[in-house]
């Protein structure tokens, strides 16, 4: 469904960070928005706008599919430009604090709070005592999943985080939100095209690029290499987890149903997709189940 934005009410009061683009807070069908605008394309300087907007609603409701609570999005036009509105979710006397924010408080942390090194990250979940760091973690794992899946290059501790009401000292994990860096937004139609019709173009946006924001030893964290090797047991827990609830009728009919975007474009967000989870999710769990085969092999070799 296509939205019209233009003549929506703008609230001169409400302001966001975050440097993805131009925002403004406006009232839309009785309720608080924020209008992200495209950012000028950092990388194809050819393009005169990402598909940045695009990304963030299809990614937050491919996010809805699996069970996870993501922000609402609507996708519409305020003028000739194309826009995401974010349904606000600090209402209620609620304010949103990042991850990084968080991280600071712990005062052993070998990096500042946008430091992303995987290890330094889980440390500050289980010393943290605001949210039980097992919902913490399961919660971060199976962000990190869905965001393999859908090739996220800028999942930060700055754009996931907490619901903090002072009055009431009440504390919840917030919604997902900030997918923008989500299926490749700064490729154009030609590009696509090429891709469609190279194995080698589509296999290195899977193998090899994007990377996540989220780094091993100073390095980004590839995520088919990740996922292929680690033994970390919450992980490959909600790996299993997302990996039953993926549906990719629900996935294809999320982005058949997205307007302003062509028939290539389309075709290209569905490949994608389903390359991803069958090379990367689907493959990573094969090598578990290998592992365990090995083990039973194994064991009862010894009980001989």
């Amino acid at each position: 469904m296509e939205h019209n934005f233009k003549n929506s009410k703008v609230n001169r009061l409400k302001w966001y960070g975050g440097a993805n683009g131009n925002k403004i807070g406006i009232s839309y069908q009785e309720n608080d928005y924020m209008l992200k605008f495209p950012p000028k394309p950092s990388k194809n300087k050819n393009m005169s706008y990402t598909n940045s907007c695009i990304s963030e609603y299809i990614a937050c409701h491919i996010f809805q599919s699996l069970g996870i609570n993501t922000q609402e999005t609507l996708l519409g036009k305020y003028g000739d430009k194309i826009t995401v509105a974010c349904k606000d979710f600090t209402s209620g006397g609620f304010e949103l604090k990042d991850f990084a924010q968080l991280k600071n408080t712990i005062i052993d942390s070998q990096q500042n709070g946008y430091g992303t090194e995987l290890n330094d990250i889980l440390n500050t979940i289980h010393e943290q005592q605001i949210i039980s760091p097992v919902e913490l973690e399961k919660f971060f794992w199976d962000m990190f999943i869905v965001d393999a899946l859908l090739g996220n290059f800028d999942r930060h501790n700055g754009n996931w985080g907490f619901l903090v009401n002072y009055g009431t000292g009440e504390v919840k994990i917030a919604p997902i939100f900030d997918c923008g860096s989500c299926l490749y937004p700064q490729i154009e139609e030609k590009q696509m095209e090429y891709v469609l019709q190279d194995k080698k173009e589509i296999e290195k946006r899977i193998f090899v690029f994007p990377t996540s924001a989220i780094k091993v030893d100073e390095m980004k964290l590839n995520y088919f290499d990740f996922l292929n090797t680690t033994d970390n047991i919450n992980c490959l827990k909600s790996l299993k987890d997302i990996s039953n609830k993926i549906d990719m009728n629900k996935i294809n009919s999320i982005i058949e149903g997205t307007p302003y975007i062509s028939e290539i474009h389309k075709r290209f967000l569905k490949t994608m997709v389903r390359q991803r989870k069958e090379q990367i999710i689907d493959k990573s769990l094969e090598r578990i189940y290998d592992r365990k085969e090995k083990l039973k092999s194994r064991y009862r070799g010894y009980e001989r």
